[in-house]
Order: structure tokens, then sequence, then C-alpha cells
């Protein structure tokens, strides 16, 4: 493992980013088919977007080992896409979220990375609960947020999103 490593799951690693490697989340958030659940205008972010995205990204890594991170194959170090938790609202609450290439849909690797995200979360944090979100006509998405066991609480506007479900997580009892 690496300084940047977070965790290990049975096929992934989960790792903070370097500013170094803002190519890779160019390719993947300026991806047309990757960008069009994840903001309300549907289109891929712009390169300041991204910019500031990964220096946000960086800083929650260093300060409290979250943010979406890295996710890559452990068999041979492929980058599959970004997972982690972000920071929600003036509250601060904390909200999983991921993004993968197209090319690695459907391999399970999102329910893998965001199951050893949650379990890490309970066990390394304190914290009561933590939130998810997809954009409500992204079934897959959706799908990954209810196996991981989150609470449907609502729909709404998340930022310039509009039509967002809403996932509550809460700290399973002792």
């Amino acid at each position: 493992m690496t300084d940047l490593t977070l965790l290990e799951t049975d096929r992934l690693v989960l790792s903070g980013w370097r500013a170094d490697q803002i190519e890779d989340l160019y390719r993947l958030h300026g991806d047309p088919t990757v960008a069009r659940y994840l903001t309300g205008h549907g289109r891929p972010w712009t390169t300041e977007e991204m910019d500031q995205a990964l220096a946000h990204w960086i800083a929650l890594f260093e300060r409290q080992k979250m943010g979406k991170l890295r996710v890559t194959r452990k068999a041979d170090g492929v980058l599959v896409g970004r997972c982690g938790f972000g920071i929600y609202g003036p509250e601060e609450i904390p909200e999983i979220g991921y993004s993968l290439y197209p090319e690695f849909w459907g391999n399970g690797y999102v329910l893998e990375a965001a199951s050893g995200l949650r379990d890490w979360y309970w066990r390394e944090t304190d914290r009561d609960h933590f939130l998810g979100m997809a954009d409500a006509r992204n079934e897959a998405s959706l799908k990954v947020l209810r196996k991981l066991g989150g609470v449907y609480t609502h729909t709404g506007d998340s930022y310039d999103h509009p039509d967002v479900e809403f996932y509550r997580y809460d700290r399973p009892a002792a």
C-alpha cells in the first residue's frame, strides 16, 4: 500500500489523487456518457470544474481521509474510475459518490468500492450517518445505493441538479 491508499477490496485499490493525475479526471468527467447524470445540465465538466474538484478532493483526503478516490484494479493497476466521500451542504455531511469509465460498467466495481468505503466509514469514523444521491433517471446508480443499504428519504434538488434521489445510511447498532 502506498501512503495515498485508503483501502483495498478483493479486486480494487482506493487511493487519494495527486495533482499530476488530472488528465485521468479530464478523461472521466469530460466524457459525455459519464457526465450525463452527474450534473443538472448533463454536460461534461469543464477543465476548470475538474481542476477545482481535484484540488478539493486532495485537500479532503489530506484533512479527513475523505474525498472522491481513485479506483484501480489490483490485477493490473488500471484506473477504472473514482469513488469516495464528498461533503454535502452547509452541515458538511459526508456523501458517497462514484463514477466509472464506461468500459468498466457492469463488472460490480462500484458496489465493491462503495461497500468497502461504507465499511471503512463505520470502522474509522465516529460519525452516525452519511448520504448517497443519484439522478432519478440513473437506475444503475440508484440500484447501487439501494444495495449499499441506503434508505430513500426524498427526491429533490442538489445544487444545480434537479430530480435527485437521496438516501441515508445510519450507523448500524452495535
